[in-house]
């Protein structure tokens, strides 16, 4: 600040600031917006909550008398937890869905806190459009000490090999897949040597009771008696001992969905703070709470902010951010590994410098993380900051790297990201992108680099320092371009103007990543094809995809995975439009992605496209060629966010 300026508010004029107080005053308010929304979001429940109905049970058919955790029917939501929602259809029929496959329950006990499952798309039916293997939440079920076999249904078999005639063929008639020639295997799939005859489509892993698998190998049931009678899983709750301290008190368990927390109801309202019960990995305490210790003007003359998290637990938690503990790096700051005194497995960003464009950013993220939650989106446990110039955010870790990771980077080689897995990954984030736009945020930094997966490649959308809050009675918000090359809305680079579409057209950048394993940009392509929109484009207009698509999917010689990779070209191509106007809502995204899962290949077509599959079809129709909204310099870019100015 200059010598001459003041700093007035209405009649007071106050003497000219040092350099070193005014950035003081911009940490203050900065933490002041910190705690407003970290209150907000961690307060514990309200004492005017009502949790009405909690007292009563779950019944449905043969499944009857069922209580916490699970809800459905006349059990709200909030009486147990989000993950053990059950579902009543016909009066007689329960249901219960996991990583979006939808089983039936045959039985449920209990008191031994076990569950008999059974697909409900292959419930007395063999024939499925869902080529996903049946996976339930690792964390929540196992099964262990289950008696259990794993069956695989191989479907598309070649006709040739279907004269062998073996008692476990099957025939499967669905609609929009050629799929007639089938057989079914029990247990591992490379030691059956009908396979070195055999060749197949797709093929999925199912579980089944192994007295089943026994009766089906005797050929004394059907394939569809087998699936019918389910497989057996245990499941936990991970807040039972808090449950069992809530029962000692007289209390009910219930679930708050905003904090993401167990409550104990007494009555229909949260029993009273004397008597409640902190959630594990929760709790409200000062080792691990989120909630303020300090008085916030204090905290800040004092050198040091907390929300939950000490200074001294981060220093401790990465070894005092020892280089060999970097995970990588953000928007803007170091990420790196820690854990906690607890226990907990944390990712701690550091932020690189103290200027007021990193702190924006810092609350930015601090402000959207705090006032979200869905399952696809990372979690932040806290932050803190170190004599007003460190500040620093910890996220849950998620253990399996980054889409990129997976797709062209250190993991690459890994095969691990199969067609199914990928269709899912798209899907997944979609889910998250969606939830972001309802909520009235923009991302405005989707890429592969910013999607985390975890051992179960789930996605975890992550890194929230250039998204915006979006005023819901305006159609765009004015700001300087950031963004990532190659991933930036080429109308957002021209007109400065920032709308949800701006994320849609990332996504389909990130869309042509999953079909094809390339970056976003790369000098030492063509080029022509430096900038992977561009490139994609140009493929889909020459008729010419399969030579984008990755040959390990397996495009060329299966017929499904090249059906469902050419019409994710062409959602992907709608997308990278360049008038903001012709690209889809991340809703409709959704929508398209969802019907190619389960098998809709016909849905959603549009006229603006028309790839080619087979020489039978016409040409693309109304296509245009986005240019490259980036400018490249010479050496591979490694994707990380240009920050520039913003508003």
């Amino acid at each position: 600040m200059k010598k001459e300026e003041t700093l007035s508010f209405s009649t007071f004029k106050l003497m000219p600031l040092s350099p070193s107080f005014s950035s003081l005053i911009i940490i203050l308010i900065a933490t002041l917006l910190a705690v407003a929304y970290s209150q907000e979001a961690t307060k514990p429940p309200s004492t005017t909550t009502s949790y009405v109905n909690c007292n009563r049970t779950f019944s449905c058919g043969s499944i009857r008398n069922i209580t916490y955790p699970f809800t459905g029917s006349d059990r709200p939501s909030y009486c147990g937890l989000p993950e053990f929602m059950l579902t009543c259809r016909d009066n007689t029929i329960t249901e219960f869905t996991s990583n979006s496959i939808t089983y039936r329950v045959l039985q449920l006990d209990q008191t031994q806190k076990t569950m008999i499952l059974s697909r409900s798309d292959l419930y007395n039916n063999t024939c499925t459009t869902d080529f996903r293997n049946s996976t339930l939440n690792s964390t929540l079920f196992d099964d262990e000490g289950m008696e259990n076999e794993v069956l695989n249904l191989i479907y598309g078999c070649n006709s040739s090999a279907m004269t062998l005639r073996p008692h476990n063929l099957f025939s499967c008639n669905s609609s929009g897949f050629d799929l007639i020639n089938a057989y079914y295997l029990i247990g591992p799939v490379p030691n059956d040597p009908i396979l070195s005859i055999i060749y197949c489509n797709v093929s999925i892993s199912v579980p089944i009771l192994r007295a089943a698998s026994d009766r089906l190998t005797g050929l004394r049931i059907s394939l569809e008696e087998a699936l019918m009678q389910g497989f057996s899983v245990n499941y936990s709750d991970p807040y039972e001992s808090n449950c069992s301290e809530c029962n000692r008190l007289s209390g009910q368990c219930g679930f708050d969905s905003g904090l993401g927390q167990p409550v104990c109801i007494c009555g229909i309202r949260p029993c009273p703070p004397n008597d409640s019960v902190p959630s594990e990995g929760n709790d409200n305490s000062n080792k691990t709470g989120m909630n303020v210790g300090l008085s916030i003007a204090g905290a800040v003359l004092a050198g040091w902010l907390r929300l939950g998290l000490q200074l001294n637990e981060l220093e401790e938690a990465t070894n005092n951010f020892d280089p060999s503990k970097e995970l990588g790096d953000g928007g803007f700051g170091t990420v790196y590994y820690g854990v906690l005194a607890d226990g907990r497995v944390v990712a701690v960003k550091r932020l690189y410098e103290n200027n007021f464009k990193r702190v924006e950013q810092f609350m930015n993220e601090v402000e959207i993380l705090t006032r979200l939650r869905h399952k696809n989106l990372v979690t932040l446990y806290g932050c803190t900051s170190k004599r007003s110039r460190e500040l620093l955010l910890v996220y849950e870790y998620i253990p399996n790297g980054t889409v990129a990771d997976h797709l062209h980077g250190n993991r690459a080689n890994s095969g691990l990201l199969s067609w199914t897995v990928r269709l899912n990954i798209a899907i997944e984030t979609a889910e998250a992108l969606a939830y972001l736009h309802k909520s009235d945020i923009i991302h405005r930094d989707v890429k592969t680099n910013n999607i985390l997966l975890d051992n179960d490649f789930h996605v975890k959308v992550a890194d929230f320092g250039l998204s915006r809050l979006f005023p819901n009675d305006v159609t765009h918000v004015s700001t300087a371009p950031q963004g990532t090359p190659g991933y930036v809305d080429p109308e957002y680079y021209q007109c400065y103007q920032l709308t949800e579409k701006s994320d849609v057209y990332s996504f389909g950048v990130v869309l042509i990543e999953l079909i094809s394993s390339l970056q976003a940009v790369d000098t030492n392509r063509h080029r022509h094809d430096i900038n992977l929109a561009n490139m994609a484009v140009n493929k889909i207009q020459n008729h010419t995809l399969h030579e984008l698509v990755d040959t390990s999917l397996g495009f060329e010689a299966n017929s499904i995975v090249r059906r469902m990779a050419t019409l994710v070209a062409e959602l992907a191509f709608r997308c990278l439009q360049q008038e903001r106007d012709m690209r889809p809502s991340m809703e409709e995204v959704l929508e398209v992605l969802r019907g190619i899962q389960n098998g809709n290949l016909n849905a959603h077509k549009v006229e603006v496209v028309d790839i080619l599959i087979d020489d039978e079809v016409g040409p693309l129709k109304g296509s245009v060629d986005p240019s490259s909204p980036d400018s490249v310099v010479p050496g591979k870019w490694v994707s990380t966010s240009t920050p520039n100015s913003s508003e």
